[in-house]
């Protein structure tokens, strides 16, 4: 029988704090309990962001906690052909579309509607969706833009590629450290409108690369914060479309700085390796975050 496979996938666009911290000894717990194993993805399809150095923090960091993964760690930056493998089946099947609005057009159009009374939709995270008015271009004008340079990313026809499949999508989530009870989740897609799966700068996107991540890695338990949580429905969405296997799912707690805020590397919270520089211990580490393995 084969093993449980968990992954810790940071992205090296700067140090490590608690929050990965309790993701990445959260899913070594996991997978010790059920005798899985654990994998380290690099997460680093954002070229200008990450960096080596920041990679090479992040395996500092998680050494020292006493965290030990399987070799060779697979880096996203490395596989941009498979994602425009899937990619191009998408394409073919005229589930996506070049979609050329730049983010000032987007605003404008946005605006727009407001200003006439009607209420705009927001995804989850309460971002506005895309307004899509570039999807109703026929193919021939399409295909001149992207002749003659037009910048453009690939977004999903979301509704399009939900109507396709022809079930209701769900995804199973399992509760706790022991992969125990396990619950049915209704996933709706369609709350993030057309989502962007290659961008104009990079041909993948993070939705596109960690659900062709998951697969290409046999990954079968994927334990991650709460904030990806309705994400979730779009990545069900995808696996349903690209005939991929379907992951177990547990979102955890995020661990809060002492404002209440998320912890984010971009607002610079303390980092392990300022912990560990400060003197503090493994064991301090794990006790931070409610994980004290001792």
């Amino acid at each position: 029988m084969n093993r449980p496979v968990f992954r810790f996938a940071p992205s090296p666009n700067g140090d490590l704090h608690l929050g990965h911290a309790y993701s990445a000894l959260l899913n070594q717990q996991m997978a010790a309990s059920v005798g899985g194993r654990l994998l380290l993805r690099i997460e680093d399809i954002d070229l200008a962001r990450c960096t080596p150095q920041f990679e090479a923090g992040i395996a500092r960091d998680l050494e020292w906690l006493g965290i030990a993964w399987e070799t060779p760690v697979r880096r996203q930056s490395e596989h941009f052909e498979e994602y425009a493998g899937l990619l191009g089946r998408l394409i073919a099947d005229d589930l996506v579309y070049p979609a050329f609005m730049s983010r000032g057009e987007v605003r404008a159009a946005i605006a727009e509607m407001e200003a006439s009374g009607k209420g705009w939709p927001r995804d989850p995270d309460g971002a506005p969706l895309y307004p899509g008015l570039d999807k109703q271009l026929g193919k021939r004008e399409r295909e001149r833009r992207i002749k003659q340079g037009d910048p453009f990313a690939w977004r999903l026809d979301t509704d399009r590629a939900a109507a396709g499949i022809g079930a209701a999508l769900t995804w199973t989530e399992f509760s706790d450290v022991t992969v125990g009870s396990v619950r049915n989740v209704a996933a709706e897609p369609e709350l993030w409108g057309d989502v962007v799966l290659a961008r104009r700068d990079v041909a993948t996107s993070y939705n596109l690369s960690v659900v062709a991540d998951d697969a290409l890695q046999g990954v079968t338990h994927v334990a991650r914060g709460l904030d990806l949580y309705s994400a979730t429905a779009i990545h069900r969405l995808l696996q349903a479309l690209l005939n991929l296997p379907e992951p177990l799912y547990h979102h955890h707690r995020l661990i809060a700085g002492p404002d209440g805020r998320k912890l984010s590397k971009s607002q610079h919270d303390t980092g392990i390796a300022a912990l560990r520089s400060a003197g503090f211990s493994p064991n301090d580490i794990r006790r931070m975050v409610g994980l004290d393995m001792t």
